[in-house]
């Protein structure tokens, strides 16, 4: 009788250290639309198709968690359910629903959302801005490398497009943000643009992304003066080439 009961409290620890308990805390991140964006070329419909929100940011101690969809960031309060499912309740009364699944956070399908998945970024020990997480990832797999400009301004230079948004040996440009939501995606409209800053002057420009190759594209503004901007594609400026 002992010997059996000793083997069935053996057999319950090792079942509880198997099954641990799992923790949300840290930062998650949309890979799925990075994956998309790299795979077919085009950012907007990546992130409109895996989207809308690209990162997740929780915080267990402090029972807090924030969303970032590359324009606004929500911050609610997090509470466990009963069924191991995570809510986070907002101001105005609404809700998400969260839970784990094996190396995945998954929000579930909403009013508001449709279900989205997200996988954990690296920990580090400083807590990152909201949403620069999805960022870095996104602009080291979707631009990173060495770029060769074929075509332009600077023709046979090297380009390398930095995950922190610098930007080295692109003619007339120290730094770059690719427009992922909110007013520059209205105004670019269907195609994807990409702001490029010299000091405290910048502008947006659009361009076009297939495989190994970029094109640039000035961003010509067809809406009045007391209008938001409405840009369509101009002459092209650049071909850059990933070696």
């Amino acid at each position: 009788m002992r010997r059996l009961l000793a083997v069935l409290i053996t057999t319950g620890l090792l079942s509880g250290c198997a099954s641990p308990v799992q923790d949300p805390a840290g930062t998650w991140i949309n890979q799925a639309a990075i994956d998309a964006a790299v795979e077919g070329g085009n950012l907007r419909e990546a992130l409109l198709a895996y989207g809308p929100n690209l990162e997740w940011q929780i915080d267990s101690q402090r029972q807090l968690a924030s969303f970032s969809n590359g324009f606004e960031r929500g911050e609610g309060n997090l509470t466990q359910a009963q069924d191991g499912r995570y809510r986070v309740h907002f101001y105005g009364d609404y809700q998400e629903w969260l839970s784990l699944s094996k190396a995945e956070l998954i929000q579930a399908q909403s009013d508001t959302w449709p279900e989205q998945r997200f996988t954990r970024a690296a920990a580090i020990s400083t807590p990152p801005p909201p949403g620069s997480s999805f960022e870095h990832a996104l602009y080291s797999a979707y631009l990173g490398g060495t770029w060769l400009i074929k075509e332009g301004l600077g023709e046979g230079g090297l380009v390398l497009f930095q995950p922190d948004g610098t930007l080295q040996g692109m003619p007339g440009a120290e730094r770059y943000a690719l427009c992922l939501a909110g007013d520059c995606a209205a105004m670019s409209g269907e195609f994807d643009s990409i702001w490029l800053q010299l000091g405290e002057q910048g502008q947006t420009w659009l361009f076009e992304r297939e495989g190994e190759q970029m094109r640039i594209f000035e961003a010509l503004n067809r809406a009045q003066i007391d209008e938001m901007p409405d840009y369509s594609k101009g002459q092209q400026r650049w071909l850059l080439e990933r070696k």
